[in-house]
């Protein structure tokens, strides 16, 4: 076993057999059409293919209300003859793609009229000639009916590693309160009209950092034991509060770029939300982990490793005063374990290997979140984290993250400026710490 003092990411020792190595394609999404995922290990079996993987993701919430911390958002008012075009890297990159769609909050119908993806120039800019019509069982538009995701056909656009791509998505008919994602380090552009040919993006003059309604990107490749998608999932940490805006420095973009430059044939996806916890739901900050796994990991395609960094909000929320949190109790550190435990018992029984992070530490932070006896339930959730034997691999964010002089503190170098979350350093040093060969 690596020492985690040279190494903080380390494996466990726990073998999943052949499963680790696999690329699993898991069961699709209920969606409102039918849609076939296969299972990757019995493609491998008999030589078929290809394998979808997801290529880009993000975690859906309920609509909410803009704020002065979050920014705005269009997720309250939707959309009514509307187009959307929503800007994403996708990490490893495939021969063909298709969309996933999401109406997981809608209490009405969503009616996607037409949609197209083409290749990004820059901010709304699509290149000239990359557009491709995305179709829905063979036809330009879809409905979702409510609680449903949708997942596209294949449309034969191939793509590169770390490559952007614009999603451009028209609503002739008033959509409702829009399911979405409330933060992210990128752009979404709407006009007015049916603009999905529009490629030089001058009619796209509003944006706000959500995403809406789009929760996927995947790709499809040739059948290989080591292709598969990595899902960090997670709070804020993982979703990527402190990273520059627009400059793709987020910990699972420098992840995607360590792959993609050592030759790991892994896509990448964020299924982080800043403020989420474990134990409890909010209004604005995603139902808790152990009710969102399932749909935001497990039923995505070809998944074969979760990051797990989770247990810092249910830590702080009692210090935080935050109406967006809802109930804020006391937690113990034996009701995180038990959580992180139902999460590791869910992810294997997929055959999905699971990698704990430890919790990044929380003194020193500009707002309510640390105390004394909070700070003793981190200290021994991580310390199950580390020799607990439970989860597959360990990925030591609380090391990567510490002043070694002053270890409950983060480096001074590696912080944002509101003390707590790392800044683009300290996103490279936690991509850093990940043993590649563990995932």
């Amino acid at each position: 076993m690596r020492s985690a003092k040279r190494w903080p990411m380390k494996r466990t020792g726990r073998r999943r057999g052949t499963l680790a190595a696999t690329t699993v394609v898991l069961a699709a999404l209920a969606v409102s059409t039918a849609v076939a995922h296969g299972d990757a290990r019995q493609q491998l079996r008999d030589g078929e293919g290809p394998v979808w993987t997801g290529a880009w993701g993000t975690a859906v919430q309920r609509p909410v209300a803009g704020s002065e911390d979050w920014g705005p958002n269009w997720s309250r008012q939707g959309f009514a003859d509307q187009s959307v075009r929503q800007v994403v890297r996708v990490a490893h990159g495939g021969s063909a793609l298709r969309i996933r769609l999401s109406n997981a909050y809608g209490t009405t119908p969503l009616r996607i009229t037409a949609a197209t993806v083409g290749r990004s120039a820059g901010d709304a800019q699509v290149w000239p000639g990359t557009l491709r019509t995305v179709t829905f069982g063979g036809g330009r538009g879809a409905t979702i009916a409510p609680g449903r995701d949708l997942v596209s056909d294949a449309e034969g656009l191939s793509t590169s590693p770390l490559e952007k791509l614009t999603v451009t998505l028209y609503f002739a008919g008033r959509t409702g309160p829009a399911t979405f994602h409330r933060f992210t380090t990128a752009a979404s552009y709407r006009a007015s009209g049916r603009q999905l040919s529009n490629a030089g993006g001058d009619l796209f003059k509003a944006s706000t950092n959500a995403w809406y309604f789009l929760s996927g990107v995947e790709v499809s490749g040739a059948v290989s034991p080591r292709r598969g998608t990595v899902v960090a999932f997670g709070d804020s940490l993982i979703d990527g509060t402190g990273a520059t805006p627009g400059a793709d420095n987020r910990f699972t973009d420098k992840l995607a770029e360590r792959l993609a430059s050592d030759r790991h044939p892994l896509d990448v996806v964020n299924a982080g939300i800043g403020g989420n916890r474990l134990l409890n739901d909010s209004p604005c900050y995603g139902d808790k982990a152990t009710d969102r796994f399932r749909r935001d990991v497990l039923d995505r395609p070809g998944v074969r490793t979760v990051i797990i960094h989770l247990g810092a909000n249910d830590i702080g929320a009692p210090k935080m005063a935050d109406p967006c949190m809802g109930a804020a109790p006391h937690v113990t550190a034996r009701q995180i374990i038990d959580a992180h435990k139902q999460l590791i018992r869910a992810a294997h029984a997929r055959g999905v290997k699971a990698v704990g992070a430890t919790i990044l530490p929380m003194k020193g932070a500009l707002f309510p979140v640390y105390s004394e006896q909070g700070e003793k339930v981190r200290t021994a959730v991580n310390h199950w984290i580390r020799t607990g034997g439970a989860y597959d691999a360990v990925l030591d964010v609380d090391h990567a993250l510490a002043d070694p002089a002053h270890p409950t503190l983060p480096r001074p170098g590696y912080v944002h400026k509101d003390g707590l979350h790392p800044n683009e350093a300290g996103f490279h040093a936690i991509a850093s710490a990940v043993d590649l060969d563990a995932l």
